[in-house]
C-alpha cells in the first residue's frame, strides 16, 4: 500500500489513511499501462471505457489517451512554483441542456471567451488542484482524486453552475496527466500541479447563471510553493482584511476567494513575511486559514484545526492530516481556535495541495513576533 503524506515529526510519520485508498495508480513503470485503484491492478486495455447515454453533467470516457514519450531538457533541481508551457489540456463544454461533452485533448494554449461571459463578468468560476508524482520505478501517483471531483461538484452547486461527474473529472485528470507524462518531475524534484478549472463561458449580461460552461484542466511541473522551501515559514496573522464571511462562498474553491487576499498578502510579503493568516470576521479572534492552505496547532497530544463551517476550504490534505494523526494516538479538535491558542502552541503547520505540509517557524501578531 503507498502512503499518504511525508513525515513531519510524530505528527505525520507515514502510516496508511483510514477510511480510503490514497493513491491511484495512473502510470505503472513502463512499458505497461495500467491502473490500480482500490489496491487492484488493472490494464487500462481491460476497463469499461464507453459508458451508456449522456446523462445530465456526465459524459462517457473517453478511450484513448495522447502521450508523449520525449525527454524534457529542465532544471528540476531549480523548479519552483510557477507555470510551465507543457503539451496538452483538457477541454470539455456543457451547455443549456445540461450535458457536458466527452471532451478532447488539445494542445495547450489560450482560449477564446465572450466580453460578456459569466466568468469574466460576475466571478462564476471555480477551480481545483491536485498533483501527480513520479514513484523511483517510474510510474505516477495520483493523490485522492475522487476528493477534488466532490468538491467541485460541491463549490458549482453554490455558484449555480453544473459539474462533471466524479468518473468524467478522473478520467479527465488522467487524460491530461498522461498526455503531459513527460513533465511528470523525477522523484524527489517536484510534481506535476493539475489544475481542474470550471467556468461560466456563455454570455450573459444581466445577472444570471451563464448559459454555457466550459472544463478545463491543464498542468504544470512545480517544486516548492514557499520559497523557503521545506524550511519553516514566517506567518502575520491579518487582523483588518478578512478571507471571509458567514454565509458567503469562503467554503468552496471559487476565484474570488482568492483575489480578495491578494492585497493582505502583496503587503505582508514586502515586509518578508511568507504569508498570512486570516482571523474570523466576526470576532476577530478565531483562526480561519492561510491564503492558500489549512492551518493546524500543536498542544501536547493534541491537535486542533479549525472547524470547517462554510468560512474555511474543505482541504483534501488537510483531512488526509487528520485521518494520520487519529490512527497514530493523537487527539484533533475541528473547532474555534483563537489567536491566543496560536502563540502558546508548541507547533504550528500548514497544509495544502501547492504547500503539502509546511513547518511555521514564527508567527507575529499586532507587532509581536
Amino acid at each position: 500500500m503507498e502512503y499518504g503524506v511525508a513525515s513531519h515529526g510524530a505528527v505525520l510519520a507515514a502510516a496508511p489513511l483510514v477510511a480510503r485508498p490514497t493513491w491511484l495508480l495512473l502510470s505503472p513503470p513502463p512499458p505497461a499501462s495500467s491502473i490500480q485503484i482500490q489496491n487492484h491492478l488493472y490494464s487500462i486495455s481491460s476497463l469499461p471505457l464507453k459508458a451508456g447515454p449522456v446523462r445530465a453533467c456526465r459524459a462517457s470516457l473517453a478511450s484513448s489517451y495522447t502521450q508523449t514519450s520525449e525527454t524534457v531538457d529542465l532544471d528540476w533541481e531549480n523548479l519552483g512554483f510557477g507555470i510551465v508551457q507543457t503539451d496538452y489540456m483538457y477541454i470539455a463544454k456543457c451547455g443549456t441542456d445540461g450535458n457536458f461533452s466527452e471532451g478532447e485533448m488539445v494542445p495547450f494554449g489560450p482560449i477564446a471567451l465572450s466580453p460578456s461571459s459569466g466568468v469574466l463578468n460576475y466571478g462564476q468560476g471555480l477551480f481545483e488542484g491536485l498533483k501527480a508524482y513520479r514513484k523511483t520505478d517510474g510510474s505516477i501517483l495520483l493523490f485522492r482524486p475522487e476528493e477534488n471531483a466532490q468538491r467541485m461538484q460541491t463549490g458549482a452547486e453554490r455558484m449555480c453552475m453544473p459539474a462533471p461527474s466524479v468518473e468524467q473529472f478522473i478520467d479527465a485528470v488522467k487524460q491530461t496527466v498522461l498526455a503531459n507524462k513527460r513533465w511528470v518531475p523525477p522523484t524527489g524534484k517536484g510534481s506535476l500541479y493539475i489544475r481542474p478549472l470550471l467556468m461560466g463561458s456563455g454570455t450573459v449580461l444581466g445577472l444570471a447563471p451563464a448559459p454555457e460552461y466550459t472544463f478545463i484542466i491543464f498542468v504544470s511541473p512545480v517544486g516548492n510553493y514557499f520559497k523557503e522551501g521545506l524550511a519553516p515559514i514566517n506567518l502575520i496573522v491579518e487582523d483588518k482584511f478578512h478571507r471571509a464571511t458567514p454565509g458567503g462562498t469562503g467554503g468552496v474553491k471559487t476565484i474570488g476567494n482568492y483575489a480578495s487576499v491578494l492585497m493582505a498578502q502583496k503587503i505582508a510579503k514586502e515586509k518578508g513575511y511568507s504569508d498570512v493568516l486570516y482571523l474570523d470576521a466576526v470576532h476577530k479572534k478565531y483562526l480561519e486559514e492561510v491564503s492558500s492552505c489549512n492551518i493546524f496547532v500543536v498542544k501536547g497530544n493534541v491537535i486542533s484545526t479549525p472547524a470547517i463551517k462554510g468560512t474555511i476550504l474543505p482541504g483534501i490534505t488537510r483531512k488526509s492530516i487528520i485521518d494520520v494523526a487519529l490512527s497514530k494516538g493523537f487527539q484533533v479538535e475541528e473547532r474555534l481556535v483563537s489567536v491566543d491558542e496560536l502563540l502558546d502552541a508548541d507547533e504550528v503547520f500548514c497544509t495544502g495541495t501547492a504547500v503539502v505540509v509546511s513547518p511555521v517557524g514564527s508567527i507575529t501578531y499586532q507587532g509581536k513576533r
